[in-house]
């Protein structure tokens, strides 16, 4: 037998391959299905199922063209209703593979189909258990995803203590958990950074599976959930009811334009796109580009700060430009214009008026900061680290819906954790008519390096 977890970090998503005796599963797979075609391929096995934790909301599953890839059966926990051939699996039903098998463990909360997947190995032994996005290293799902009709978040929550008292917390310590996220998923509040663990450790350390009532886990569990990204009930109902082939989207989507068709394409309602990294960025792009970089959690960002139905203008260092088209894809983001053919460079050499953006190193922020206005762009868990006093504490996720509690006259530091969404931010801003906008390099940890002292805010 032979398990492989295939992490992509962008998503902080986990999709498994699991092989025996020549016939292999995949659990959760993105949509671009290349890699686990080739693990098949390389031990020249047959994928015989397709195993799915729950209706994804964060990306955009490759069971429905692995499935007509292989001929492989998509299978779904109890409850599950799809618009696309599937199994709908009853709760403890068994599947086999090779010489080894999978249990379903209907698991709801985070969702009403949400289950688990039990791995019994070729001794009948209880090896490891799938757990999506039921239970995390150090956290468990969210609660507030499926609220519809007259189920509450209040009513998936008790679910989902119910679900991991009797399904998971009773498995052997030993048993291996393999959740659906990492650390920085949406899927959790604080997902741990570990990529596994077992049953006996997160009966140990995970808060959420300490001895309490029922009403206790509820509350726990629901307070301090941020608002879910923009695009989530987008993509779980992409992965219910179907979704166009991604070579196709990749095809349409991957289009070359001159600076002139660019130029031009940037007078309508198309959202200017700058893929590459702050440092670029700053030192010159097309006027209202936003920036959201491929280097970090580009995709989940994308999602929250811009509307699905929106057109993409994309600019991309060279040889980057399919890249950036396949991560908005993972996510359902399909409405690409085009990109800058030659990126900036070719911008710059036609002429083109370029948007420049302020940054300073956190011991010039330092020197300033008393004496000026600073956004706090951080999430708002963040906060309880430390920040600075006085300091405007908005989030990066609703910074435009609260733009008008700002002074387009004011000049304004802004900082994160660590310049990425600062970045974002300034770029925002500036999308907005903010003129007199700096970005802090480096975020609170080199300001902090730096001796700037911080507040513990009163909450």
């Amino acid at each position: 037998m032979h398990i492989e977890q295939l992490y992509t970090s962008c998503l902080a998503e986990s999709a498994y391959y699991i092989e025996s005796e020549g016939e292999a599963v995949i659990i959760d797979p993105l949509r671009e299905i290349h890699s686990y075609l080739s693990l098949a391929k390389k031990s020249n096995a047959k994928i015989k199922y397709v195993f799915e934790t729950h209706f994804h909301a964060d990306f955009v599953s490759g069971h429905i063209d692995l499935a007509n890839k292989t001929g492989a059966s998509i299978v779904y926990g109890p409850t599950a209703e799809t618009g696309f051939n599937s199994i709908t699996a009853k709760d403890n039903q068994e599947f086999t593979i090779g010489k080894v098998k999978l249990k379903v463990l209907h698991t709801p909360g985070h969702t009403m189909e949400s289950s688990c997947f039990l791995l019994i190995d070729e001794k009948g032994k209880d090896m490891a258990v799938f757990t999506g996005d039921t239970l995390f290293v150090g956290e468990v799902g969210r609660p507030d995803l499926a609220v519809k009709g007259d189920i509450t978040m209040n009513d998936l929550a008790g679910m989902l203590y119910e679900s991991i008292h009797s399904k998971l917390m009773p498995l052997a310590d030993e048993v291996i958990v393999y959740p659906g996220h990492g650390s920085g998923s949406a899927c959790g509040k604080n997902i741990g950074k570990e990529p596994f663990s077992t049953i006996g450790i997160q009966k140990a350390l995970n808060y959420a599976l300490q001895p309490m009532t029922k009403d206790e886990f509820i509350k726990v569990v629901t307070e301090g959930l941020s608002a879910p990204p923009k695009y989530f009930f987008m993509d779980a109902m992409l992965n219910k009811k179907g979704y166009e082939n991604i070579e196709t989207v990749i095809s349409k989507n991957t289009k070359a334009l001159s600076v002139d068709e660019f130029s031009a394409l940037t007078n309508t309602d198309a959202i200017i796109l700058d893929t590459r990294t702050p440092d670029e960025y700053e030192t010159g792009t097309v006027p209202s580009a936003i920036n959201i970089g491929l280097n970090g959690q580009y995709a989940p960002w994308v999602g929250s700060l811009i509307d699905a139905k929106s057109g993409l203008l994309l600019i991309a260092n060279e040889g980057k430009e399919e890249e950036a088209v396949v991560r908005l894809a993972r996510i359902g983001y399909e409405n690409v214009k085009g990109f800058l053919n030659g990126g900036m460079n070719a911008w710059k050499e036609a002429g083109k008026d370029v948007q420049i953006t302020n940054s300073v190193d956190a011991e010039e922020f330092a020197k300033k900061y008393k004496n000026d206005n600073v956004i706090d762009v951080r999430n708002t868990g963040e906060w309880n680290s430390g920040v600075i006093e006085n300091a405007q504490l908005i989030s990066l996720n609703v910074l435009e819906n609260n733009i008008t509690s700002l002074d387009k006259n004011k000049h304004y530091f802004v900082h994160c954790a660590g310049g990425y969404r600062s970045m974002m931010a300034a770029s925002i801003l500036k999308k907005n008519g903010f003129l007199h906008i700096t970005n802090v390099r480096g975020g609170i940890t080199k300001i902090k390096e730096a001796g700037v002292p911080v507040l513990i805010p009163v909450s």
